[in-house]
């Protein structure tokens, strides 16, 4: 398939932007470290040789510790299994995560439910929170959360910002006035309001706050497709389409939406970045995730209120959401300056 040449150099000119270049490159390794999160932060080994068996228990079923001789039926204590094997100077061995504890459970059982700060040699890199939980599992798992949370958010505001508004462009007239009364009507829906009453009739879940949320923030990118739309229906070349008999829909698709899809690719990386601050605050509010769902917002809420004695929470979780944004923003700016149409088209 030949790429059109104006992309080639919209796509020369964000790699010329270094600094968003190297901040989707960084961006596209912690999402791939986030997908993969169970191989690096996790409290079930990642190999284990037992008698002569191979075992691989991240991915695969749980297995109770009679397995590998315990006297429990519950999923193994793998950790524990290590130290037994190295006291016991057997051939023997497990392979486990560089942070082994996922990120649910207390890290401490037989001691106080407490916060702890950083520990190296325990391997709490960041401490732990108010209820023992490892605060880097929890970080790079509600990385993941909010990133899934993201990615649905831009699709489904695209969907239906796309759909929308490129038909109120193309039709215009009658059906172009009724909807766009109905989304002025449908924008004065207090959206906080409508989270809280569906939090307390509906089980809460980053489905159901995905629902939500795209309902409420659809209508935005309907007028940036309507007033696409209508600006490149106007053209010449959508006229010679007419004439020559194109179906409606092969017009939109193939003819106006790849001339209007620099809007499209600009806003994305805006889009996520909003549905982060979105899911963050909703969760810190109180009305986002479940608990013991990972999530930078629990964490953020955690942390203010224990400020002063356990400070490395708020720390971590701020500097974490900071630290994404700042690398969303940068690969928006890149964006936008290299699919700008002013800088490869003029017309007269």
């Amino acid at each position: 398939m030949r790429i059109n040449p104006l992309t080639v150099k919209k796509f020369v000119r964000f790699r010329s932007i270094r600094r968003g270049y190297y901040s989707l490159i960084l961006l596209s390794l912690l999402l791939l470290l986030a997908i993969f999160a169970e191989i690096f932060v996790n409290n079930r080994a990642l190999v284990v040789r037992y008698e002569g068996q191979w075992y691989f228990p991240t991915y695969g079923a749980s297995l109770p510790g009679e397995t590998f001789g315990f006297d429990y039926s519950y999923e193994t204590d793998y950790r524990d299994l290590r130290e037994r094997f190295r006291k016991e100077g057997s051939e023997n061995w497990v392979l486990m995560p560089p942070i082994p504890f996922n990120a649910f459970e207390n890290c401490y059982p037989d001691d106080f439910i407490l916060p702890r700060p950083p520990d190296w040699s325990r391997g709490h890199y960041l401490g732990t929170d108010m209820q023992n939980r490892d605060i880097l599992a929890r970080l790079l798992y509600g990385f993941r959360n909010v990133m899934i949370f993201a990615f649905g958010f831009v699709f489904g505001v695209y969907f239906l910002g796309i759909a929308i508004g490129c038909a109120m462009g193309y039709f215009g007239g009658v059906f172009d006035l009724l909807v766009q009364r109905i989304i002025e009507i449908w924008s004065n829906i207090p959206f906080l309001y409508t989270v809280i009453i569906v939090a307390s009739i509906f089980e809460r879940n980053l489905w159901v706050l995905l629902g939500i949320t795209v309902v409420f923030s659809w209508t935005s990118m309907t007028y940036y497709m309507r007033t696409g739309t209508y600006k490149e229906k106007a053209r010449d070349y959508v006229a010679a389409a007419q004439v020559q008999g194109a179906s409606t829909t092969r017009i939109i698709f193939h003819h106006i939406l790849p001339n209007i899809i620099a809007t499209l690719v600009t806003f994305m990386p805006f889009t996520i970045a909003s549905a982060v601050t979105a899911l963050t605050a909703l969760d810190f509010l109180g009305y986002g995730l479940p608990e013991p769902t990972p999530s930078w917002g629990e964490m953020l809420k955690q942390g203010t209120q224990r400020l002063k004695i356990a400070p490395w929470i708020t720390a971590s979780a701020f500097s974490a959401m900071v630290f994404v944004l700042i690398l969303i923003t940068f690969v928006g700016e890149a964006i936008r300056e290299a699919f700008d149409p002013k800088r490869f088209t003029v017309y007269r």
